[in-house]
C-alpha cells in the first residue's frame, strides 16, 4: 500500500467531533460536581429505609464502622471515612445496575436487539462484580453495606433515569453520563485513600476503575457518528440517499 504523507488536520476537518447530543452529554459529565455523603451517617429516622417497627436486635448502626475488632490496621476515622465514601460508590452502582437491566430488557432495533443486547448483559455482570467488591471493602473496613434500595437512591451521587421507553441513543448516552461521574469520583477516593495510606482501598478501586473505564469505552464509541445501519428514512424524505449522502439513480443495482 502507497503511503502518503498527510497534513496536519484539525479535528473538525478530520470529521472527529461527537455528535451534538454527545457532546451536550459529555458537557454534563465535565461540569459534575459530585460529592460524598461524609455528612450523613449513623441512623437518621428521615432516611428511607432507617426507621421501621421491628424487633429484630440492632448491632450495628447505618452508615457506621466498628470502634475496635476489624482486623484492618488503620484508625478509626480512617475507617470511617473511606467506609462511607465506599458506601456511596457501591449505592451509585446499584442505580447503574437498575438502569443497565431496564435498558438490556428493552434493546430493539437492528444494532440493538442483539449486540447492545448482549453488551449490556455484560456491563451487568461487570457492575454486579463491582458491586460485591466494594460492599466487601466496606465490610472489612467495620462497615455496613447500605443495602435498602430507596436509601441506595437516596445516597447515590447519580440518579436513575425517569420511568418510560425511549430511543436506544438516549439510553446509552445515559448510561455513559453515569459512567463518566463514577470514574470522576472513583479517581476522588483513589486519592484521598492514598494521602491516608489505606492502600487496601486503592487497589480494589484502582481495579474497578479500569474496568469502568474500559465500560464507557464501550459505550462511547456505540454512540459515535459511524455506522453500517442506512437507517429508513430514504423510504421518506425522497433524497434518495440510501448509500450514504451521495444522492444515486434510484433504479441502479447498487442500492
Amino acid at each position: 500500500m502507497e503511503h502518503r504523507n498527510t497534513p496536519n488536520l484539525t479535528n473538525a476537518e478530520m470529521g472527529e467531533h461527537p455528535p451534538h447530543d454527545l457532546r451536550a452529554m459529555l458537557t454534563n459529565a465535565s461540569n459534575f460536581e459530585g460529592r460524598f455523603n461524609l455528612d450523613k451517617s449513623g441512623f437518621d429516622p428521615m432516611m428511607p429505609g432507617h426507621a421501621s417497627d421491628h424487633n429484630m436486635i440492632l448491632r450495628q448502626q447505618p452508615r457506621t464502622v466498628k470502634q475496635v475488632g476489624c482486623g484492618i490496621s488503620l484508625p478509626y476515622e480512617v475507617r470511617l471515612e473511606m467506609a462511607l465514601m465506599l458506601d456511596d460508590h457501591q449505592c451509585a452502582l446499584n442505580v447503574l445496575l437498575h438502569q443497565y437491566q431496564k435498558h438490556h430488557w428493552l434493546s430493539e432495533g437492528a444494532e440493538s436487539f442483539l449486540s447492545l443486547h448482549e453488551l449490556l448483559n455484560e456491563h451487568i455482570e461487570q457492575t454486579k462484580k463491582h458491586i460485591d467488591e466494594i460492599g466487601e471493602r466496606v465490610a472489612r473496613l467495620g462497615g455496613v453495606p447500605t443495602a435498602h434500595p430507596v436509601t441506595q437512591h437516596e445516597l447515590s451521587y447519580v440518579k436513575h433515569e425517569v420511568e418510560g421507553r425511549y430511543s436506544m441513543r438516549d439510553y446509552l448516552r445515559n448510561d455513559l453520563e453515569h459512567e463518566l461521574k463514577v470514574q470522576q469520583m472513583l479517581r476522588a477516593q483513589i486519592r484521598r485513600a492514598g494521602e491516608l495510606g489505606d492502600y487496601g482501598t486503592v487497589q480494589v478501586l484502582e481495579e474497578v476503575l479500569v474496568d469502568r473505564e474500559d465500560l464507557g469505552y464501550h459505550l462511547y464509541s456505540n454512540l459515535e457518528d459511524d455506522t453500517l445501519v442506512r437507517g429508513m428514512t430514504h423510504l421518506v424524505d425522497g433524497y434518495q440517499d440510501r448509500a450514504g449522502d451521495r444522492p444515486m439513480d434510484p433504479g441502479t443495482r447498487l442500492q
